[in-house]
């Protein structure tokens, strides 16, 4: 089943990500912005926060050798055909990694987040359409907070990972974010099967 197999890669990625942001040592960097940040121990693991390496095929080394082919992992949106030849390279390197889930919680794609200030490429960089991530179809943190949005009566709506991770540490669990993506009329009748009323909670961006 290629749709189970896709779950599957994208689940091993996960793990692959968080192991590297614990035991990294090119993740020192990674981890004292985290730290600067006051992200709790407890929030890094309920979010699943990862670090995607700078190299630019670890991530491929490691799913082939679970067995996964290039040609999944490129469908799970996490390589990219190289333009110089034949290979494939690692679409998200030296990133700070939110791993994305469904309102069922299975991890469906990524969220990462450079921490160079120079960078050339966008802040925040997200998974691609895949046959089983579909962004216009998907709130972030729906899965874990849908439960506190019925017991609250509405929810509140944030622009990115960042911002609901330090929404619930601060114990507003209501909170669900758009992952950088434009509202669309799929997510508001996802959140209308919990809530009747929504609450925005933007950034104040000149």
């Amino acid at each position: 089943n290629k749709r189970l197999r896709l779950f599957q890669v994208v689940e091993l990625t996960k793990g692959f990500f968080i192991d590297q942001f614990k035991n990294s040592s090119a993740a020192v960097a990674v981890r004292s912005y985290v730290e600067s940040r006051k992200i709790s121990v407890d929030s890094l693991t309920i979010f699943g926060v990862g670090y995607s390496l700078p190299e630019w095929d670890k991530l491929i080394i490691f799913l082939r050798s679970k067995g996964f082919t290039i040609e999944e992992i490129m469908l799970a949106g996490l390589a990219l055909k190289s333009e110089r030849g034949p290979g494939a390279y690692d679409r998200f390197r030296d990133r700070l990694m939110f791993p994305i889930n469904d309102a069922q919680g299975r991890t469906i794609g990524f969220g990462g987040r450079t921490l160079q200030v120079d960078a050339k490429e966008a802040k925040y960089i997200n998974s691609p359409q895949t046959s089983i991530y579909n962004k216009s179809y998907v709130v972030y943190n729906l899965d874990r907070a849908k439960n506190y949005i019925k017991e609250a009566g509405y929810a509140v709506l944030v622009e990115g990972y960042m911002d609901v991770v330090g929404s619930w540490q601060a114990g507003v669990k209501n909170v669900v974010a758009t992952s950088g993506t434009a509202l669309t009329l799929e997510q508001l009748k996802l959140l209308k099967r919990y809530t009747n009323e929504l609450r925005l909670s933007f950034d104040a961006d000149l």
